[in-house]
């Protein structure tokens, strides 16, 4: 910069003007997924809503992405929410915890482990059809995080167990379905037994219109992505500070992570329970999973 350009651009009304922005008060940063639809209940402990589920997003391969994930309250008070590292392959310390609880042969430490169990979610593009809690959201794009029930009906409706029942692949734009989303609340848990699918039709009349809803569509491989999942060395801190250090596997009590150097101090103050979306019906493939660790063991 030249001496003649700083004596034009070094203005009092400018510097002011800096002063003033960087005065403002800071803007509180929302780490709500706006792009993620969820389903509301009213206020009779009912919930009505019809979706759309969408193909592929251009270039990716599947319409949904799998993510097993922990959500587990500790003795500290603190929550451990976090992605499992076997949902790309890889060791995880909850899971390796777990599987020496299932293998002390103790039912109070199988119990710990299915508190702690891995939770399975899909996250799929869907179109919202009807949406009478948010009829704002009608006619828009949005990511749908739902558990196995949901992902077992478009099972069923993929590969119907009668020989009368027409296959129907829900997330075909010209031959899907639109699907009817009801929601109960059974003995405290969201329930979605009595949802099911409409009769085909295309998602539109014209091609032309499917392509530019098409182009909308949010990529899935984020969600099963690397940078999606915090390191192992990174959730067994995490873990360690949730469990206050130590774990008791039938009569043997083990630290969770190496002798710290230094002293370690660990927040004990009980936090709300997080907002969890859970669906009854998971206990089977749950313990079977289990029971497959057990028997690598």
């Amino acid at each position: 910069m030249s001496l003649a350009t700083l004596k034009k651009s070094n203005s009092l009304d400018k510097l002011l003007g800096a002063v003033e922005v960087e005065n403002k008060p800071l803007e509180k940063k929302s780490y709500v997924d706006e792009r993620i639809w969820k389903p509301q209940m009213d206020k009779s402990g009912n919930g009505f809503a019809v979706i759309r589920f969408l193909p592929a997003p251009e270039g990716e391969d599947l319409p949904w992405a799998k993510v097993w994930n922990h959500a587990f309250q500790g003795p500290t008070g603190q929550w451990y929410i976090e992605n499992s590292l076997t949902t790309i392959g890889q060791n995880d310390p909850v899971s390796e915890m777990n599987s020496a609880y299932w293998n002390s042969g103790v039912e109070s430490d199988k119990e710990i482990a299915r508190k702690q169990k891995r939770k399975l979610q899909y996250f799929a593009n869907i179109l919202v059809v009807k949406d009478s809690a948010n009829p704002a959201n009608e006619g828009k794009v949005f990511l749908y995080r739902f558990g196995k029930k949901i992902f077992d009906k478009c099972m069923e409706a993929m590969q119907p167990a009668f020989e009368d029942e027409t296959p129907l692949n829900p997330f075909d734009f010209w031959e899907g379905a639109d699907f009817k989303l009801k929601l109960r609340k059974v003995e405290g848990y969201w329930n979605y037994d009595k949802s099911e699918f409409d009769s085909p039709s295309p998602i539109f009349d014209n091609d032309d219109d499917i392509e530019a809803l098409w182009k909308t569509q949010y990529s899935l491989k984020e969600h099963t992505s690397e940078t999606n999942f915090k390191s192992y060395e990174e959730l067994k801190k995490r873990l360690d500070t949730v469990l206050a250090g130590k774990t008791s596997v039938g009569n043997a009590t083990s630290m969770m992570v190496e002798e710290p150097s230094a002293t370690v101090t660990v927040d004990t103050k009980e936090e709300p329970a997080p907002t969890v979306e859970v669906s009854s019906g998971e206990e089977e493939d749950t313990l079977s999973y289990f029971e497959k660790l057990a028997e690598k063991g």
